[in-house]
């Protein structure tokens, strides 16, 4: 079976991706109403398992992205970690954040006014973290992978750099546009705190996230506060000090289960299959594209590059490539697209074409 063939995509339909949907595998559909008959039983037992299943889930994205158990917490989304997370942390310290970011990752810091600076955003944005790093020596270095408007992804080597010749910076990442595309370490990362939401290249849907921290990270978040007892009350005995704060009540099993399907799913096909898969297909889009002058120039000039693609044609054509079959969404100057297993060759030479008969 190939890759399609998991999904249920119309054949006059391309899917490039919309405002931010990946789809979910027709395995996943399939688990999810056994799910919900087995949890409408007014007999059954699957109500009163809600933890150990939690507690399953937990297990498999720990393993699926190399972290510790005990520093993977489940939210509904990345939004919620990452504010939690936030929260968690003294309020006197300093951020980096680099300029048009994500809003649910940049806007935590304008609205709880925390003191921050702007790093600029060009081709050389790798340079230009370490620049504003070490002239504005922020206490924490926040980003996304791969950045939503534009689809430039950071070079991870180079974040590992980052934390060896500083040690002591805190890094947090959303790792939202990124994961599920490639094999991805977490424990070798250099990052202290990674969170990401489900819906994307990982194929779940929504109200599913999570956040893993480091072992020093989550060691120090601890420390600061020996002060505080931990839960008595026997429903709440096992959880951690942090667990009340990240998993603070009932978890939807359904939207956590979704997660864990589309994870054991990526996991069964491989993910060297999917990058080499992916790579193939982005490359091919690069070249057209490339071609024809549609990538941002700042994106063409740049070695690394992610599967998140913004074209640069008109947004106001994003009508007329929904009224040709295209999925996809407008961003910034162009229109986005992007580009995970479900898609092949013939997608890309399609949507060439496609462009050039309507721009």
């Amino acid at each position: 079976m190939t890759f399609k063939e998991h999904f249920n995509i119309p054949n006059d339909i391309i899917y490039l991706n919309t405002p931010g949907n990946g789809l979910l595998p027709k395995s996943s559909l399939n688990w999810r109403k056994k799910w919900e008959d087995d949890f409408f039983e007014t007999n059954g037992e699957l109500r009163d398992k809600q933890p150990e299943f939690i507690d399953g889930v937990k297990s498999t994205v720990a393993s699926f992205f190399g972290a510790n158990k005990n520093n993977t917490f489940l939210t509904p989304n990345f939004s919620f970690g990452y504010s939690t997370l936030i929260d968690l942390l003294p309020e006197n310290l300093s951020y980096l954040v680099l300029e048009d970011e994500y809003p649910s990752l940049q806007y935590p810091i304008v609205n709880r006014k925390l003191q921050h600076s702007v790093a600029p955003f060009t081709a050389e944005v790798e340079k230009d973290l370490l620049n504003a790093i070490e002239k504005q020596k922020p206490d924490v270095l926040i980003f996304s992978i791969v950045q939503y408007i534009s689809g430039l992804m950071i070079d991870l080597n180079f974040i590992k750099e980052i934390k060896s010749t500083y040690p002591n910076l805190l890094i947090i990442a959303d790792g939202t546009q990124y994961l599920g595309t490639e094999p991805f370490n977490f424990e070798t990362s250099g990052i202290d705190a990674l969170g990401g939401s489900g819906y994307k290249w990982l194929l779940s849907g929504f109200g599913n996230g999570f956040m893993m921290l480091s072992d020093d990270f989550k060691s120090w978040l601890e420390e600061l506060r020996l002060d505080i007892p931990l839960p008595q009350v026997a429903m709440w005995k096992d959880k951690s000090l942090l667990d009340t704060f990240f998993e603070p009540g009932h978890q939807d099993t359904l939207s956590h289960g979704t997660l864990q399907q589309g994870l054991l799913f990526l996991e069964n096909l491989g993910l060297d299959n999917i990058k080499e898969h992916v790579t193939t297909v982005k490359n091919e889009a690069y070249k057209l594209l490339l071609e024809r002058d549609l990538i941002l120039p700042y994106i063409a000039e740049r070695e690394v590059k992610s599967s998140l693609i913004n074209v640069q044609i008109n947004p106001e054509l994003y009508p007329n490539l929904i009224n040709s079959g295209i999925k996809c969404f407008p961003r910034g100057t162009g229109i986005r697209i992007g580009i995970h297993l479900y898609n092949d060759l013939r997608d890309i030479q399609n949507f060439v074409n496609i462009i050039e008969s309507i721009r």
